[in-house]
């Protein structure tokens, strides 16, 4: 087996071909921000309530899942959440369905406390790219059980853009 000296795609735009092409801001020189969020449930919610978090903006936006953290403090026994996207128009204007665990699935919040999130984005580095003409909303999803009155989420989304 002989050595191989090979390189990323991102590599070979940037200083193999020629002539260059240029990675987007969402995968080489971007700019992090943080989208904070907080909920306290004001009306007790059936299972499948969700809860919209954060809008990602407009345009090409990579959300580093490892990054972003969430605290929760539901009080139903066995509760479990999800963590995805709401459906959104991509940038040449087709529809992209929702996916309600597209970030994170079955997170247990039986007991209070911090989860890190993007589980579910292992096959891609543990990130996910969107590119949409009016943003990404990100929701949080009672799967399983109701949302208690007064039930607490708090946290952050860390994502790349520019």
């Amino acid at each position: 087996m002989a050595v191989e000296n090979e390189e990323s795609t991102e590599y070979t735009n940037s200083f193999t071909t020629t002539p260059a092409v240029f990675n987007p801001p969402s995968d080489t020189h971007g700019r992090l921000r943080i989208a904070f969020f907080t909920h306290a449930q004001a009306v007790a919610g059936s299972a499948t309530s969700d809860i919209a978090i954060a809008k990602l903006p407009a345009g090409k936006v990579r959300l580093l899942g490892k990054l972003c953290n969430l605290y929760v403090n539901w009080t139903t026994a066995s509760a479990t959440l999800d963590c995805g996207w709401a459906a959104y128009t991509d940038n040449d204007g087709a529809a992209v369905a929702a996916s309600i665990a597209g970030i994170d699935n079955g997170i247990d919040v039986d007991a209070v406390g911090a989860q890190v999130l993007g589980s579910a984005l292992a096959a891609t580095g543990y990130t996910k790219e969107f590119i949409s003409n009016d943003g990404v909303t990100i929701k949080l999803t009672s799967t399983d059980t109701a949302i208690a009155l007064g039930d607490d989420a708090v946290g952050y989304l860390v994502y790349v853009v520019d």
